[in-house]
């Protein structure tokens, strides 16, 4: 599979994330997604199904060492001791001694961002944790996170998908050589009825969905995270890599943003988002 080089770190272009999926959903689809090809799986502390995600990488038949695994630290755990605790437990639920991404999952002013990022250098230097992250950071704590840090910031994790502008994002992000990975590609549902996407879809013999995941890994350092717990449709998603969307198409798609676009922004976590102009 295609990767995305952020400072050292490799990563798969298309990820498998386990958001809102139960364990018994993880255990059954999460093992045929790897054996189909996919070989970044993407869990949280707080989706509480990190143990079930280890499990299924162990019955996958797939070596450890193929697999790109992401987890994220929930905002509970900032705390420095609290930080190195929860990693630890997280890496015996995912049946590991490392994960190849760590991320801080939202934003938190209860702990100081310093603090939060030095937590993130420390397991870094103990080996538990290949490379580090954010998550629905701002371009402003990108920048502060990017200050503050020992190790390269190597991805923000954001919601993106053809509704929401996120170039300013994009813009920060590569301008530090970071990635971007795009989670909510299909806009809580939204996506499959687009007439557009629906007519770019027909030229190319694909579906809606398809063109946006290809949308996304189209542009320079940008990842997608694709999930679904219907073992029928994990080919669909998977299947992305045989077609191209021509410029004109991807500048179509870019204009289906719009102001109201964002889905996800939780009271309490959620920062100052960036605007598009």
């Amino acid at each position: 599979m295609q990767t995305v080089s952020a400072h050292g770190a490799n990563i798969p272009v298309l990820g498998f994330g386990t958001f809102r999926m139960p364990g018994p959903d993880v255990l059954r689809i999460v093992p045929q997604a790897i054996k189909l090809g996919f070989r970044h799986i993407d869990t949280a502390q707080i989706y509480r199904n990190e143990a079930e995600v280890g499990e299924a990488i162990e019955a996958s038949g797939v070596a450890r060492g193929d697999i790109f695994l992401t987890t994220k630290v929930w905002v509970d755990n900032y705390k420095h001791a609290d930080f190195l605790s929860s990693v630890d437990e997280s890496l015996k639920k995912l049946r590991t001694d490392y994960v190849d991404l760590l991320l801080l999952h939202w934003p938190s002013s209860g702990v100081p961002l310093a603090e939060q990022i030095g937590a993130l250098n420390a397991v870094k230097k103990a080996g538990k944790v290949r490379n580090i992250g954010v998550s629905n950071f701002n371009t402003a704590l990108m920048a502060q996170s990017v200050a503050l840090s020992e190790a390269p910031v190597a991805t923000n994790q954001i919601e993106y998908h053809p509704y929401l502008d996120q170039t300013k994002v994009l813009e920060a992000a590569r301008a530090t050589g970071m990635s971007i990975t795009a989670y909510y590609a299909m806009a809580d549902g939204k996506v499959p009825n687009e007439p557009l996407l629906k007519d770019i879809a027909a030229k190319h013999g694909k579906t809606a969905a398809q063109v946006v995941l290809r949308w996304l890994i189209q542009q320079k350092d940008v990842i997608t995270l694709s999930k679904t717990a219907t073992e029928s449709r994990l080919p669909e998603n998977f299947d992305i890599f045989d077609f191209d969307l021509t410029g004109d198409e991807m500048a179509a798609i870019h204009k289906l943003a719009r102001p109201n676009g964002r889905i996800v922004s939780p009271g309490g976590l959620a920062p100052d988002w960036d605007r598009a102009d």
